[in-house]
């Protein structure tokens, strides 16, 4: 039985790659940020006490800015596999909090990198890394992009995860660590966050087809992205660490809608007309606009054997459903007398 441990395990990518690794039999461990309030949501489905003699899923208290606690995690837990998607990882946020972002998702990286360089010097044990890389390092470069493509940065976001990418790949050649980087394109789900444009989208959607939300706010309405499921995503992950050698992979699937395209095809499962609701306000463009990201898989369909499952019509339909089911519950509990909180409240 092999041990992985994942950071960001609460996260959408988190929730899925645990749930994926418990099902081929591993222990799973997970690096959770200490707060006033719980944000275990998405995996509590799939958690059992640690009490319960049949528990595989432990969390621990840590965090990607305190290298201590990463060091005293790692000599715990004694993982055959580490999977780094803890992040701050919202385009638009890392913009407002670019020094946070910089810590977390770069200097972040570089501590845990450190950690298990050390960890595996005196323990002699081998440790297999998977480091999350994203598209927005690809930033400008006109697509299809992939693994030789040339990193064009446009948010700080963007910057953050190209330096945790060649930290990565510094440390394979170096210290002959097994680093391999994902550069996974937009992956969505229904645990995707509701501050992300596509979650907004069928959230909103949902809340519109009951009559709790009227319009719909957005920024940038032509901006193209490859949209895959985060849960086909997550297998690509736990592909590259079972690989012979490490190595650096685009995971997309080769097709690129704009927001509008998103919002076209998630309105129409609603039976509504998306124009009607859907505004534009300039609060929401970024400064820096990231205009069409399109990857192509090749190396990894080639060398892992990985293609995506579910289809773009499937995902909207999937995340809107849903999401009609949550506006409904809304609708159940305000027609009770409960007040009803927006989730609209997001800073511009």
């Amino acid at each position: 039985m092999k041990t992985a441990l994942i950071t960001g395990v609460t996260g959408q990518d988190g929730s899925y790659l645990a749930e994926l690794l418990l099902a081929n039999g591993y222990t799973v461990h997970g690096i959770i940020s200490r707060s006033s309030s719980f944000n275990t949501e998405r995996i509590d489905p799939f958690y059992r006490d640690p009490h319960d003699p049949e528990a595989r899923l432990f969390l621990h208290y840590g965090d990607l800015a305190d290298g201590t606690s990463l060091r005293r995690i790692l000599e715990n837990v004694r993982p055959d596999e580490i999977y780094n998607l803890g992040a701050q990882s919202h385009v638009m946020v890392s913009f407002q909090q670019p020094e946070y972002t910089a810590d977390i998702v770069a200097t972040g990286t570089l501590r845990l990198l450190e950690s298990v360089r050390d960890y595996q010097a005196h323990t002699g044990r081998s440790v297999r890394i998977y480091q999350a890389g994203s598209s927005e390092m690809f930033g400008s470069t006109p697509p299809p992009q992939r693994e030789i493509s040339r990193f064009a940065p446009r948010s700080p976001y963007g910057v953050a995860k190209v330096a945790a990418f060649h930290y990565g790949v510094n440390y394979r050649e170096a210290y002959d660590l097994f680093v391999a980087c994902g550069i996974l394109f937009n992956h969505e789900s229904p645990r995707r966050g509701e501050t992300f444009v596509t979650r907004k989208i069928s959230r909103a959607v949902g809340r519109i087809r009951v009559g709790l939300q009227e319009n719909l706010y957005l920024g940038n309405l032509g901006a193209k992205r490859d949209w895959g499921y985060a849960g086909d995503y997550v297998e690509a992950m736990w592909r590259m660490l079972q690989a012979e050698a490490p190595g650096d992979y685009v995971v997309a699937t080769g097709v690129a809608y704009s927001v509008g395209e998103f919002c076209e095809e998630a309105f129409s499962a609603a039976g509504l007309n998306w124009r009607n609701h859907v505004r534009v306000d300039p609060r929401y463009l970024r400064p820096a606009e990231v205009q069409h990201l399109c990857g192509d898989a090749t190396k990894a369909r080639n060398e892992l054997g990985w293609r995506p499952t579910v289809a773009f019509v499937d995902l909207v339909r999937m995340m809107v459903e849903h999401d009609t089911e949550l506006a409904q519950q809304e609708r159940t509990l305000q027609a009770a007398g409960h007040k009803v909180k927006p989730h609209t409240a997001v800073p511009a």
